[in-house]
């Protein structure tokens, strides 16, 4: 399927051709299915802590904290777009000089632009629109309703504007307090201090698209000042990018390698799972995981911190279990009845029901990687969910398993998918170091096989891209992991920008 063109296109990019190969075989042959076997539900792979305990483990984890090296990982390469979905076909559909805004609003479905454009002073970004309006359309208040809309959202979107259309979700203005508006980066910032700070000082690291790197270090720059006065701690921040090496060929839904109007072959970031090697190169006790959109404004960073301690308790309590029941299996200082007690937790506490008898092989599960993963209840919001999973082997593991995993054709998959009690909130603390203090290389404990194929749209054209095995999903398939339900207050995820609008992103002003 390569021409010679392609092939000094795949050089030039630094890309491999077996790779690419393999890719367009994968896209043939597809990739099988995840079997699910049931959802994880309380007592079934998700423990409940109770409020003692909770306290317990807390106390655990502030007494620790300060030796501890420290880092809050924040994938931020999502890029904004979706938020402003129906923005965008408003400005496809409506021509405020043939319309009336009112009669344009009741020939469809458009009840999410009324209410963004019923609660326009709400957002944080409106005097910053305002004053680009003031600039660039001085008789704008002189304009019809509609073309009032139509000039506000060109604006905001456009390159004339706020730009926002070629912004990274975290980089727009999220919350607006008295007498500034915070963007989802700085609010990221401001919570790592009540929970993933050290001393006076806190790691953060975000991953993004490289041309993205001078906007977040602008923006670092103009808000370290703020959230270190504020929270009384120093901020060190650094960034990685999303490897191109990382990158897959697209194609037809026919499996054809699809072509630009150039006639070159187009490439496309794999998803999260490419952000495994990023993840791979920190290097620390704990590691804190939380997608960028998923915060709140200030007047929630305690609430929010109560149960991630919570859950960094939860894992220091695991590890130091684990590493001491590593040291007395290698040691050979063990009896029948210290077997039995390794065996139980590992069944009980790590939710591992395929355990072997070898001692070679309990220990090798043993020193692994170890994530202790936030659930929250299903709401019915889309996204993957925690589940028992049987792999090809006929082992049952508990894993986190996207929707597109899942063959929605069966419809006993389906039937266990719809009774899912509980949803994946990326709400993750990770322990990448062994008994002894080494770090893991974390591929080696990734499903290489737990790969997507999904479907997008590029510049109008309907195409096929492969996604390397999710970070969470496949990239953590083979790490201990512990499931703990987490209140649905600690997840506010912004997936449209009327989200904004929702009493966990108002600050009390």
């Amino acid at each position: 399927m390569l021409t010679n063109k392609d092939l000094q296109q795949i050089e030039q990019l630094g890309l491999h051709e077996n790779i690419i190969s393999r890719q367009l075989d994968t896209f043939i042959k597809g990739i099988p299915f995840t079997h699910v076997v049931t959802a994880a539900s309380v007592g079934n792979g998700i423990e409940v802590i109770g409020l003692e305990d909770q306290h317990r483990l807390i106390d655990l984890y502030d007494h620790k904290r300060e030796g501890l090296d420290l880092v809050k990982f924040v994938p931020a390469s999502g890029a904004a777009t979706r938020m402003f979905s129906f923005l965008y076909k408003f400005l496809d559909e409506f021509n405020p000089e043939e319309q009336k805004l009112k009669n344009f609003l009741k020939s469809g479905n458009h009840k999410q632009l009324e209410i963004f454009l019923d609660s326009l002073k709400e957002f944080a970004f409106v005097s910053a629109i305002r004053k680009k309006v003031k600039k660039h359309f001085p008789e704008y208040k002189h304009g019809t309703k509609g073309m009032r809309a139509y000039l506000f959202v060109s604006l905001m979107l456009g390159n004339k504007g706020l730009n926002f259309s070629k912004l990274p979700k975290g980089l727009i203005p999220f919350h607006k307090y008295s007498k500034y508006s915070t963007t989802a980066f700085e609010e990221q910032l401001y919570e790592a201090a009540f929970y993933a700070s050290s001393g006076n000082e806190v790691f953060t690291h975000f991953t993004f698209s490289k041309i993205h790197l001078p906007y977040f270090k602008n923006e670092f720059e103009g808000v370290k000042n703020r959230v270190s006065k504020k929270t009384k701690k120093k901020f060190h921040v650094s960034y990685s990018f999303q490897d191109r090496n990382t990158d897959t060929v697209a194609v037809t839904h026919e499996n054809k390698p699809i072509r630009n109007g150039n006639g070159e072959l187009i490439f496309r970031p794999s998803g999260h799972g490419a952000l495994l090697e990023n993840l791979n190169q920190v290097d620390a006790d704990l590691i804190f995981i939380k997608n960028i959109d998923n915060v709140a404004s200030e007047d929630s960073a305690e609430h929010i911190a109560f149960y991630k301690k919570m859950l960094a308790g939860k894992l220091l309590w695991l590890q130091k279990k684990l590493f001491n029941y590593l040291e007395i299996l290698l040691s050979e200082d063990f009896n029948i009845e210290t077997l039995k007690d390794i065996k139980s937790f590992l069944w009980n506490e790590l939710n591992i029901k395929n355990i072997p008898e070898s001692i070679t092989e309990i220990t090798a599960i043993l020193n692994r990687p170890l994530r202790v993963c936030g659930v929250v209840k299903n709401t019915g919001a889309p996204g993957g969910g925690p589940f028992w999973v049987k792999n090809e082997s006929g082992n049952i593991s508990l894993q986190i398993v996207e929707l597109v995993q899942i063959d929605k054709n069966n419809t006993h998959q389906t039937s266990v998918v719809n009774e899912a009690t509980h949803f994946n909130p990326v709400d993750i603390v990770c322990g990448i170091r062994d008994y002894k203090g080494k770090k893991f290389d974390l591929s080696l404990f990734s499903d290489p096989e737990a790969g997507l194929i999904s479907s997008k749209i590029q510049n109008g054209i309907p195409l096929k891209i492969l996604e390397l095995p999710g970070l969470w999903n496949g990239g953590m398939a083979y790490w201990n992991t512990a499931m703990v339900e987490v209140p649905l207050s600690t997840f506010n995820p912004v997936k449209t920008v009327n989200d904004l609008l929702s009493k966990e992103h108002r600050p009390k002003l």
